[in-house]
């Protein structure tokens, strides 16, 4: 389930990265990566633990697939948030830095 999650996540965040590419003024490459990365990561997790649990992998109890389905949500949240903080913190559009000028301004 976390793979399922975190491949969608990619994907759909590849599509929006291809739509908008030649701005890329919201930094959608990172959000790709960090999203493929996670991918990769429960790609190599699946390999290994199918590699351990043959067929038993292919029948999991509903609780591990809920455990499953929040840990992919948690995984993409965490990675939302880095890529909201890189954003921010780069700031393409100057938002904040007219938000902060403005105040210091009043």
């Amino acid at each position: 389930m976390t793979l399922l999650v975190s491949v969608f996540a990619a994907i759909i965040s590849t599509v929006l990265w291809y739509k908008n590419a030649p701005k890329n003024e919201m930094k959608l490459g990172i959000l790709c990566w960090l999203f493929w990365g996670a991918s990769l990561m429960w790609l190599v997790d699946a390999i290994f633990e199918y590699a351990e649990l043959k067929a038993a992998y292919f029948t999991p109890a509903p609780a591990d697939m809920l455990n499953d389905l929040f840990l992919g949500l948690s995984v993409v949240a965490l990675a939302l948030i880095i890529w909201l903080v890189i954003l921010l913190v780069s700031d393409p559009k100057g938002v904040v830095k007219k938000a902060l000028f403005k105040k210091k301004a009043d």
